[in-house]
């Protein structure tokens, strides 16, 4: 295997930010005005973006892979009960097939109930629709979800699948030890899909104020995403919504307020493509040959972003 820095493992300790503090800061940061940047740059002059404008019009290509990503979601309130219904509202219009969950999926107790209320109510017209979901594991969850049934991770930490033209990657960021890297690296080197697409709860790149990037997990991750050409990394734990521009060829997208918010915690940086953070939003996907579209959408169905992203091209690994 090759050679990584920061390889032991590195446990993050769960924290819970007190309501006080919460309210403090909502208080403090209680103007109305959103986080929306225009959506601009890539790696390929055939991109193209548009930000808080009419629906994207995806293609709809016959056998494309049509998936939507939440993040941060499973809190059990209001807010997530109307993000859901705005998801199924967009499911009849654009079926997707399954739906990637990038960790804090079930927050505060676990019970039987609390899986109830905090996953299967709220999208209970999606699976009742056959759509799966696929869930990676954050900082507010347990161990023990990887054998909840509904998160079809099947008993594994981390796990790969393949849909259509593109293979999945779901990682524990939580314990990123050498023996996940090691499965990474095996399983990077074997995939022969066009697209290789990573997904797990803390992101490498963020302009959040409160967690920002996770620059030992960007260490140990980034090489191996830059030498087996992964072409699209989706990371949560940021309570916001944010594309970054392409970073050493990979396109990263941070998606963290599916349920959760952290209003106005975005700051502008050079690296940022677009972001929002003034209310709940999902995304969907559509991978239609060498191009991925994609359309953010909030909970009140305003589109903060969307374009199209063209498979970048590749090279033998080094």
């Amino acid at each position: 295997m090759q050679s990584l820095d920061s390889t032991r493992p590195r446990i993050r300790l769960r924290w819970l930010a007190s309501a006080a503090l919460i309210a403090g800061l909502l208080l403090a940061l209680g103007s109305t005005r959103g986080f929306l940047t225009p959506a601009f740059d890539s790696l390929d002059p055939r991109a193209s973006f548009r930000s808080s404008a009419p629906a994207l019009t995806f293609p709809l290509t016959e056998n494309s892979t049509r998936f939507a990503v939440i993040g941060d979601s499973g809190t059990g309130g209001t807010m997530q009960y109307e993000m859901a219904q705005e998801m199924a509202a967009c499911h009849r219009s654009f079926a997707f097939d399954f739906v990637l969950m990038l960790g804090d999926n079930i927050y505060g107790r676990k019970r039987p109930q609390d899986f109830e209320r905090k996953f299967a109510l709220p999208y209970q017209s999606l699976l009742d629709d056959d759509v799966k979901f696929y869930a990676s594991l954050g900082n507010h969850d347990h161990t023990n979800e990887q054998y909840y049934k509904l998160f079809n991770m099947d008993g594994r930490r981390y796990y790969t699948f393949k849909k259509g033209n593109a293979r999945f990657f779901a990682l524990d960021s939580n314990y990123m030890d050498p023996r996940q890297l090691e499965w990474l690296e095996q399983q990077l080197r074997r995939a022969g899909e066009p697209w290789k697409i990573c997904f797990f709860h803390h992101p490498l790149y963020s302009d959040a104020r409160t967690h920002g990037p996770d620059l030992d997990l960007r260490g140990q991750l980034q090489p191996l995403f830059e030498r087996y050409h992964v072409n699209v990394v989706l990371s949560g734990h940021d309570h916001v919504y944010e594309r970054i521009k392409p970073q050493h060829g990979v396109y990263y997208f941070v998606l963290g307020n599916s349920g959760q918010l952290r209003r106005h915690n975005l700051r502008p940086s050079p690296e940022m493509a677009a972001g929002f953070d003034t209310d709940r939003d999902f995304m969907m996907v559509e991978i239609s040959g060498d191009d991925l579209y994609f359309e953010t959408v909030s909970r009140s169905g305003q589109i903060v972003d969307q374009g199209m992203l063209p498979r970048q091209k590749t090279h033998a690994p080094r």
